[in-house]
């Protein structure tokens, strides 16, 4: 058994526990942000999007919504026009992620890991960087507490494949903990220009 097959284990117990804990714990922040929300940009009041999991298969990704939809008359197509400022608060403070909880509570995702991306995505990473998909994807990861949209898609990625080389209760107690210090800061919210990251249309490089 390898040092990563025997921590898996413990590490999805720690999941569980923390994250049926947080869901208790916060449901009032929970219901406070739901009403907000719901006032704000109507329903539904959680966003849900396939997203990869482990191994590259799909799961329902569910977060507060931040925003608002686009109409059949509707031009606006970027995410900077249609982010309200409740959105935006809610993003820079994680608050959307709350809902993530749950994910993690149905073993969807871990607590720490290689955030989860777009489905289409998939095709367009090289071999090395599918290796992100070797875990479970995180609520906060390595790339997040390294300078989250800050980085480039590259440094992201090399970040996630690191973190599946080393990953450890060491190492994932190291990112939890940088990860309050990184919300509190608030820090790497956006990439240069735009409101989250540039659409990642694969390594020009040649994939394999």
């Amino acid at each position: 058994m390898t040092r990563t097959s025997a921590y898996l284990p413990v590490k999805r117990a720690f999941d569980v526990v923390v994250s049926g804990v947080a869901l208790a714990v916060g449901a009032p922040v929970m219901a406070a942000v739901a009403v907000a929300v719901r006032r704000d940009l109507g329903s539904p009041v959680l966003f849900r999007q396939q997203r990869p999991g482990r191994h590259g298969e799909p799961f329902d990704l569910v977060k507060f919504r931040t925003m608002r939809s686009l109409g059949s008359s509707d031009s606006v197509a970027n995410d900077a026009e249609r982010l309200t400022s409740l959105g935006r608060w809610l993003r820079s403070t994680s608050l959307d992620e709350l809902p993530t909880l749950w994910n993690v509570l149905r073993g969807d995702m871990s607590l720490v890991g290689p955030r989860p991306l777009l489905i289409e995505y998939l095709e367009r990473y090289t071999t090395e960087q599918y290796r992100r998909h070797e875990v479970r994807p995180g609520v906060t990861g390595l790339a997040q507490v390294r300078g989250r949209n800050a980085l480039t898609w590259e440094e992201k990625f090399a970040a996630d494949v690191e973190y599946v080389d080393r990953i450890s209760p060491l190492m994932d107690m190291r990112v939890l903990w940088a990860t309050v210090t990184a919300v509190l800061r608030r820090t790497g919210i956006s990439a240069p220009g735009v409101e989250t990251m540039p659409v990642f249309q694969g390594d020009r490089r040649g994939a394999g």
